[in-house]
């Protein structure tokens, strides 16, 4: 995914990408703002890593790529050109295309929340194996968490835009120019189509596929598929005259009653 100068690479290997030597073992500190990086990590000349992030082993790094003080990027997590991440981002096993922004706080590629009961009566967590694959042009806004798959990873497509404090589950697939509001909430294995508008505080259950050109209103949430394009509201959502009229009848109720 990712084409950088490998001679450069191998040069940075070497120390002379350096200006303070061995900060501690395997670790070199970034001369291209003073972050600290593993001697493995193949990162672009023009990379700025600030001081106080850390790039750990064989992590990728593309062309102008900005990290932020105090982010961490994991073991053999790849970053496309041009992506910008805030300050205090956690991101492992994970792979990010071109030209993201990644805001502060941001977490990607930690364990889902999976669990189940066995035989005994004890608790157990299920195993959580695999990645996260964020596209080209994705914005994920501030303290927004995207947990790594289980049985498939986790994908974000091109050109989605998620707003500050989203949950995005293990397993689920969002496809591309999506817009997801401030505190969605999108449970595990779920999968959305292209162009889907999700409003805030919205939510969306565990295993539920929804279609292209679906906008689910704010504090609604879709408790089984929608197959047709078109607005959706409620709890549960429904299509979006139907659930006008529940309110209308809600509020007629109300007023017989006082």
């Amino acid at each position: 995914m990712l084409k950088l100068n490998v001679s450069f690479a191998i040069h940075c290997y070497q120390g002379s990408a350096t200006n303070g030597g061995i900060i501690s073992e395997g670790f070199l500190r970034w001369r291209n703002g003073g972050g600290t990086c593993h001697s493995s990590a193949v990162i672009d000349s023009s990379a700025l890593v600030e001081v106080g992030a850390v790039v750990h082993e064989k992590a990728v790094l593309g062309a102008e790529v900005h990290v932020g003080s105090g982010t961490v990027v994991g073991p053999s997590v790849e970053i496309g050109p041009s992506t910008r991440i805030g300050y205090n981002v956690s991101i492992s096993n994970c792979s990010i295309g071109d030209s993201c922004v990644i805001h502060n706080g941001v977490c990607i590629g930690q364990d889902g929340f999976g669990f189940y009961v066995d035989e005994h009566g004890n608790m157990v967590k299920k195993p959580q194996t695999l990645n996260v694959k964020i596209g080209n042009r994705v914005d994920i806004g501030a303290n927004t968490c995207i947990d790594r798959g289980s049985w498939r990873d986790t994908v974000i497509e091109d050109d989605t835009k998620i707003d500050n404090l989203v949950q995005i589950g293990h397993n689920v697939i969002i496809g591309k120019c999506c817009l997801l509001c401030g505190q969605v909430g999108i449970a595990g294995s779920v999968t959305i189509g292209d162009y889907v508008a999700l409003g805030g505080r919205a939510a969306v259950r565990d295993h539920v596929s929804i279609v292209s050109k679906v906008r689910l209103a704010a504090n609604s949430c879709a408790t089984k598929n929608i197959s047709e394009p078109g607005d959706f509201g409620g709890f549960p959502a429904v299509p979006i005259h139907e659930w006008r009229k529940q309110i209308v009848r809600a509020q007629i109720s109300n007023k017989r009653r006082t």
